[in-house]
């Protein structure tokens, strides 16, 4: 971690969020208690704040609005948003676009890392501002 003092601020994506506020359990658990416990601090802007509000919606999670929330107020007092600029900062080149708003916001936020479960994602470790990495990685980063 970059940061020795403080928690280390982190990006991440919907799907690592979605899996530690919906399915909770295991290391997701162990996430989902770092934001809360302070020993990191996630970073939303408007566009993946939005892609987590569609997403809980999903009918396939059959998620009422008063559950989804319940899932927000477990997640947003512990992150900081970040406002994005009107011209955003280039940034590598990646296969999905729907990706590129994670990355443009950990490069905006000067993230420390990006947690993910995408190949896409985790496919530009080498070649990023900040180190993209799993959940699993990352919890091991945070106890050590």
């Amino acid at each position: 971690m970059s940061r020795s003092k403080h928690p280390p601020l982190v990006v991440i994506d919907t799907n690592v969020a979605l899996s530690a506020l919906v399915f909770g359990g295991g290391r997701m658990e162990a996430l989902r208690r770092a934001w809360q416990g302070g020993k990191c601090v996630p970073l939303v802007s408007s566009v993946t704040l939005g892609e987590l509000l569609r997403v809980l919606a999903y009918p396939k999670f059959k998620l009422t609005a008063t559950e989804q929330g319940e899932l927000l107020a477990d997640y947003l007092p512990y992150c900081t948003t970040i406002q994005m600029p009107a011209g955003l900062p280039g940034t590598i080149q990646c296969r999905d676009p729907d990706d590129l708003p994670f990355l443009h916001l950990a490069t905006v936020g000067k993230a420390d890392y990006l947690v993910s479960g995408d190949g896409d994602l985790l496919s530009l470790v080498d070649r990023f501002v900040c180190p993209i990495v799993t959940p699993d990685v990352f919890i091991q980063r945070l106890s050590m």
